[in-house]
């Protein structure tokens, strides 16, 4: 069966840019939200504030990942009925989209409802333990996308 190199090429995209945003949002937006004192002038903002910031962003970043869950369920449903099974591509695809819908539709909307209760609920343990939870969720996710991206594009080559 031919190939559709488009849809392939729109995956690997697609997982990679992921990959790349995760990167972006844990590596460089957080550090940097959460110390803008450091970076502004005569504007003092809380650490609450901050976390009100950062929430903004993963919300808004939540329909990235809705998207990219739904691509890589539809690609890889379309490459086990096609015959092409391969262990290590399910497994990480089924990581990419239990790491993306837990941290879209459970650490987000928790920790939403938790700021929603003002600056003493986010001071919490239990807060601290839900947040705790998300970060290791987050990079879950960004190991699950860039193994999934290693691996097809080396199934892609053996075609």
């Amino acid at each position: 069966m031919k190939r559709n190199i488009y849809f392939d090429f729109g995956y690997l995209i697609t997982l990679a840019s992921t990959f790349g945003a995760v990167l972006v949002l844990g590596i460089i937006v957080a550090p940097v939200v959460f110390h803008s004192d450091i970076y502004t002038i005569n504007v003092d903002i809380n650490h609450y504030n901050m976390g009100l910031i950062m929430s903004e962003i993963f919300r808004r970043f939540g329909y990235v990942l809705y998207f990219v869950a739904f691509y890589v369920a539809i690609y890889e449903a379309l490459e086990y009925k096609k015959g092409n099974r391969d262990k290590i591509a399910i497994l990480f695809a089924f990581l990419v989209l239990f790491s993306s819908l837990m941290f879209v539709g459970v650490y987000m909307p928790k920790i939403l409802a938790l700021q929603a209760g003002g600056e003493v609920v986010t001071s919490s343990k239990v807060f601290e333990k839900l947040h705790l939870a998300s970060e290791i969720d987050f990079k879950l996710l960004a190991f699950s996308l860039i193994v999934l991206f290693i691996r097809r594009l080396m199934l892609l080559r053996r075609v």
